[in-house]
C-alpha cells in the first residue's frame, strides 16, 4: 500500500529512539499519520515543524497500518514563528484540525482554505478575519454550519442580530422577543457585511467558539477544545486592548 500527496504538518510525537509519528493534513487523504524514521535528527526536525508544507510518500503493508512516511520539504513557515500572534494563530489552526477531523477522510476544500490561511500568517491586518472565515468553513465542512440567511422565527432577512445556540440559525430583533438574553451575538462580519473591524471579528469568534465547544466537541466524545484556540483568542483580545 502506498500513495504520494502534499500536505502540511499538524504535529509530531516521538516514537522509539530516533523516529517520530507525523500527523499531517493532506489534500487527498485528509488527516493522516505515519512514522518518519530519523525524525528527531537535526536535518528532519526543522522540516517537521507545524505548518510546514511537505511532499509525502506513505507506505504500509496493509491499509489499516500506521505506515511510514518519506518526507520532502516544500515550504517552511518558520519565518513567522518569531511573532507571538502568528505563532498562536498557527497553533490554533493545527490543533483544531487535529482535534476535529476524522482520521483519513479527505476535505479538499477545507485543505485549500487552510493553506490559504497559513499563507497569510504574518499579515496581522487581514489574518483575524481570514481565521474567522476559516472557522466558519470548518464548522460547515463538519456539519455544524451556521445558517444566517433569514430569521429562524419570522423568516425575515432584516435586522438579524442574534444566532440561535440551538439551531445555528439567525434570529432577528423582533423574532428574539423575551429570549434575546439566551441568544448569541450575530455581528455583521459573520454575514460578510460591513467593514469587519477586529473588535467585531473577536465578538464573532465567541459565537463560532460556542458551536465548536458546545456542539462539535461533545459529538467527538466530550473532549474539551484544544487550549491552543483559547490562547490565540486571548492574545488577540489583549492585542486589541493594547491599541
Amino acid at each position: 500500500m502506498d500513495w504520494r500527496d502534499q500536505g502540511f504538518v499538524l504535529s509530531t510525537r516521538k516514537h522509539g529512539e530516533t523516529s517520530v509519528i507525523l500527523e499531517a493534513f493532506t489534500e487527498s487523504h485528509g488527516r493522516h499519520a505515519g512514522i518518519v524514521r530519523g525524525g528527531i535528527s537535526r536535518k528532519m526536525t526543522p522540516i517537521l515543524q507545524p505548518g510546514g508544507q511537505v511532499d509525502l510518500t506513505w507506505r504500509a503493508r496493509l491499509s489499516d497500518h500506521i505506515g511510514t512516511y518519506t518526507v520532502e520539504p516544500l515550504r517552511s513557515r518558520a519565518a513567522v514563528l518569531g511573532n507571538r500572534f502568528s505563532l498562536a494563530g498557527l497553533n490554533a489552526v493545527t490543533a483544531l484540525l487535529s482535534f476535529c477531523l476524522p482520521d483519513r477522510a479527505p476535505y479538499p476544500a477545507l485543505y485549500h482554505q487552510s493553506m490559504q490561511l497559513l499563507d497569510l500568517l504574518g499579515q496581522q491586518e487581514v489574518w483575524p478575519l481570514a481565521y474567522l472565515r476559516w472557522e466558519m468553513a470548518l464548522l460547515s465542512e463538519l456539519g455544524y454550519g451556521l445558517d444566517l440567511t433569514a430569521c429562524a422565527v419570522t423568516g425575515s432577512t432584516e435586522n438579524l442580530i442574534y444566532v440561535s445556540p440551538r439551531s445555528g440559525r439567525a434570529v432577528s430583533a423582533k423574532g428574539a422577543g423575551e429570549w434575546a438574553d439566551r441568544l448569541l451575538p450575530l455581528p455583521p462580519v459573520l454575514r460578510g457585511e460591513g467593514p469587519a473591524p477586529d473588535e467585531e471579528v473577536l465578538a464573532a469568534l465567541a459565537t463560532t467558539g460556542y458551536f465548536l465547544s458546545e456542539k462539535l466537541a461533545p459529538d467527538l466524545g466530550h473532549k474539551p477544545l484544544p487550549d491552543a484556540r483559547a490562547r490565540f483568542i486571548d492574545r488577540f483580545a489583549r492585542q486589541l486592548a493594547d491599541r
